[in-house]
């Protein structure tokens, strides 16, 4: 049963992390600050909504990146129960998919719980302040196909933070796996 995000909570302001990434370096919040906005994800591996969607995430990035926006990718999945969602697997996931930003494994899950993050894809679309601005889906799909239509649902509200600071009013769930949290 697909879960879905909750409703944006305008204005929050974004979490600090310092995580490793896919390349072994530690990234933190202000290594993927842009200039003018920051897209937070959180994915995984193996969720097939995540598969459905992993080339529009990558192509959308392509052109969110030439209006001043960073993004990253943060896999909170618990490996040890689902050994698809492993650091050697998210490698191997980060370079068959060509990410042009960084992927970060978020072992503790501690940052996945401080965003309130409740599953794969889950988007935090920030303006240039760190105000959350965006908490919907990349686009529409249908029986795990992406509806293309036009510019991504994702994009436009990305390009529209960019350009003014703020999000749009109306958004649409993400919808995805619920994340595999740890048995504590």
């Amino acid at each position: 049963m697909p879960i879905k995000t909750p409703i944006c909570d305008f204005g929050q302001a974004a979490k600090s992390f310092e995580l490793k990434s896919t390349n072994n370096e530690i990234i933190n919040l202000n290594d993927v600050r842009g200039e003018n906005g920051t897209l937070i994800m959180f994915i995984c591996n193996h969720c097939p909504y995540v598969v459905a969607v992993i080339k529009d995430i990558i192509e959308d990035y392509k052109n969110l990146k030439e209006l001043g926006i960073k993004a990253v990718a943060i896999c909170p999945n618990d490996s040890i129960n689902y050994p698809d969602d492993s650091f050697d697997k998210m490698i191997k996931f980060h370079k068959d998919n060509s990410f042009n930003f960084p992927y970060l494994i978020d072992e503790t899950q501690e940052i996945a719980k401080s965003y309130g993050a409740v599953c794969t894809p889950d988007f935090f679309g920030y303006n240039k302040n760190l105000e959350l601005q965006y908490r919907g889906r990349i686009r529409e799909l249908k029986d795990l196909k992406p509806i293309k239509k036009d510019e991504s649902d994702l994009f436009k509200a990305m390009k529209q933070i960019a350009k003014t600071g703020n999000g749009p009013k109306n958004q649409i769930p993400s919808m995805g796996c619920g994340i595999k949290w740890l048995d504590n």
